[in-house]
């Protein structure tokens, strides 16, 4: 039996930078299956707002893309939206928007307060709505969010700042630390295959997602917008996501992380691939289907056509497909309970 305590973080790198990956991702399946068993946890996704006052080059959703159709869900269609999903047996949801200044922490806040009135305490809310003050992360937590979710996106500076038009990594690092400090089960992560990007870049972001003690990873291949600043990059392999997964499984065991939608974006069976590379979670989309087409961050994104609801069947005959078995718990971080 192997264990990544059994590998010190040099010998985990030196796994990672082997030409051939599969002892890496043979390893990191087994310690996901050491620690989750066979589950696959379900989170389902809600993109209420693709307003955003941000104007990152790699989004299409930034703000200078002046052909995106934006829209903004209200607090009565969200709170449907999530009766639904509880109907369903959905048991955490994520609310992810751009920085929308329509939808300020306090607006945001009073939204998460009324779902608890009416649903209750039991199921998990995650927010990812950007870069807030401490105050605000107080006024959000405080009136019932668990779970809040932030991508630093590249761990190198120069990168960072070149790509989000001179904005500062490190304030959004401290951002992320004072959301830990505070209490939330935290989220960060990074995409592969950024111009410029080297391969201790990438094991830079793993090694950043250790330091900053993160709970849930997310990690996933960039691809290029057309109607964005980097629309002419060349796309990178998915490999390089898939093998970022197996070294964030081997530095954090107890990490949830999801085998994202852009990594089937790019094969039909990457989510697969993911899985089976140490991911331990699924994200069906549930955003009202009418909007689901105007939040696209990268083109191509499957699944589009057909409410997240209809695509939990699919969920669970891909993960029996690998043995696996689609889970509707909570599903805390042990990382963050402490299990």
């Amino acid at each position: 039996m192997f264990m990544s305590k059994d590998l010190s973080q040099e010998e985990i790198l030196e796994l990672y930078r082997r030409e051939d990956p599969e002892e890496l991702y043979r390893r990191a399946e087994h310690l996901t299956r050491q620690n989750f068993g066979e589950e696959v946890f379900l989170r389902a996704l809600v993109e209420f707002t693709n307003y955003c006052s941000c104007d990152c080059h790699y989004c299409g959703i930034s703000r200078s893309n002046l052909g995106v159709n934006r829209y903004r869900l209200d607090e009565e269609t969200l709170m449907s939206v999530i009766e639904k999903g509880l109907e369903k047996g959905m048991n955490t949801f994520v609310l992810q928007g751009g920085e929308d200044p329509k939808w300020p922490a306090k607006r945001i806040a009073k939204l998460v307060k009324e779902i608890r009135l009416r649903f209750g305490n039991e199921f998990a809310l995650t927010l990812s709505c950007g870069l807030k003050s401490k105050e605000e992360y107080a006024l959000m937590k405080e009136a019932g969010a668990n779970r809040y979710l932030m991508r630093f996106e590249t761990s190198d500076p120069e990168l960072f700042k070149q790509y989000t038009g001179g904005k500062s990594l490190e304030r959004r690092l401290q951002g992320l630390r004072d959301l830990h400090d505070m209490g939330w089960e935290v989220g960060s992560g990074y995409m592969t295959g950024l111009p410029g990007e080297t391969e201790e870049i990438r094991i830079n972001n793993a090694l950043l997602c250790q330091q900053l003690g993160l709970h849930m990873l997310g990690i996933g291949p960039f691809i290029p917008h057309p109607d964005t600043p980097l629309k002419d990059a060349e796309q990178q392999p998915l490999e390089w996501a898939l093998k970022g997964t197996a070294l964030l499984r081997l530095l954090l065991p107890k990490a949830n992380i999801p085998a994202t939608t852009a990594a089937g974006t790019l094969d039909p069976r990457g989510r697969e691939q993911m899985l089976q590379a140490g991911a331990n979670v699924l994200m069906p989309n549930i955003t009202p289907v009418v909007h689901k087409k105007d939040y696209l961050l990268y083109p191509g994104k499957i699944c589009l056509d057909e409410s997240g609801f209809e695509c939990v069947g699919c969920l669970t005959l891909r993960c029996e497909g690998i043995d696996r078995e689609l889970s509707f718990k909570r599903g805390d971080s042990p990382s963050f309970t402490g299990v």
